[in-house]
């Protein structure tokens, strides 16, 4: 049996990835075909039918690789953080020119037309990614339009480059968000998906679950049973459990315990986890 994680590689005994001959046993393999995801947030299943498990979600503009499709999902891995799973087909579109422009502000409306007054047609999340042809100004609001020729408020936007300097400054502004088993978006969030999002705002992708985040992310510290020698933006896990420091004593994080992101004091947290999921497993400085 193959050790390769399956949230990180394409393979099932049907079908795998080409890049995975040699190394795992499949009837066929595929190279995939480049997508994008076209919808604000699409959810990523672990099988193919209405009522599997969310493992992930998508953002409007992610990359993704096709592998399958069938019976209106599509078999996918993400470019960005590698994850693989099902997601709606009507989701996806073929790739198009890189995006000029990222949405900077937790979340947003896309109006209709350059207009507030003339209603919305959706809502985008902090890290959805945009093309801009356009701009126009009216009754004094600034409009950033779109290919579709709707618009978004040009100051809930950056350049795609842009770079926030403290991912934890990002994590902050989402404070108040609903927590979400498997959310990665500013409309439902989960602990790993905060930190995810956070740095991704930040300039820096990371690996998408608490496991992986806690092998892959920075560097391990050593620290006591005092809780000492912390910093802001340290990373404290739990097993299945991710906390964010915003400074010394004090954490930010998605957690099921409030249902949103909040803060909590650090020794507070340990407390209340421990009778549930033991004390923290590692702490790491990215």
């Amino acid at each position: 049996m193959s050790e390769l994680d399956r949230r990180l590689n394409a393979f099932r005994p049907d079908l795998a990835d080409s890049r995975l001959r040699g190394q795992i046993d499949a009837a066929d393999f595929t190279p995939g075909r480049a997508g994008r995801v076209i919808a604000p947030v699409v959810n990523m299943q672990n099988a193919p039918r209405p009522d599997a498990g969310l493992d992930t979600q998508l953002l409007m503009g992610d990359e993704v690789m096709v592998f399958d499709e069938a019976e209106g999902f599509a078999w996918v891995q993400a470019k960005r953080d590698f994850y693989v799973g099902y997601v709606s087909d009507a989701a996806l579109a073929a790739p198009a020119d890189a995006a000029t422009h990222v949405v900077a502000v937790p979340r947003s409306f896309v109006y209709r037309e350059p207009d507030m007054k003339k209603g919305a047609t959706s809502a985008l999340s902090l890290g959805s990614r945009l093309t801009i042809v356009d701009a126009s100004t009216v009754r004094g609001t600034d409009y950033a339009i779109l290919e579709s020729g709707e618009a978004v408020v040009a100051n809930h936007v950056a350049p795609a480059g842009n770079v926030f300097p403290d991912f934890v400054s990002v994590a902050e502004r989402l404070e108040w968000t609903p927590y979400l088993w498997g959310g990665t978006s500013a409309f439902g969030i989960d602990c790993s998906g905060l930190v995810q999002l956070s740095m991704r705002m930040a300039g820096r992708d990371v690996l998408r679950d608490t496991d992986m985040q806690e092998g892959s992310i920075g560097e391990p510290l050593d620290i006591g049973d005092d809780l000492a020698g912390l910093r802001r933006g340290d990373l404290v896990f739990w097993k299945g459990h991710v906390a964010i420091m915003t400074d010394e004593r004090n954490t930010i994080h998605a957690n099921g315990h409030t249902m949103t992101v909040s803060r909590e004091p650090l020794a507070d947290a340990v407390a209340r986890i421990a009778y549930l999921y033991g004390k923290p497993t590692a702490f790491r400085r990215p």
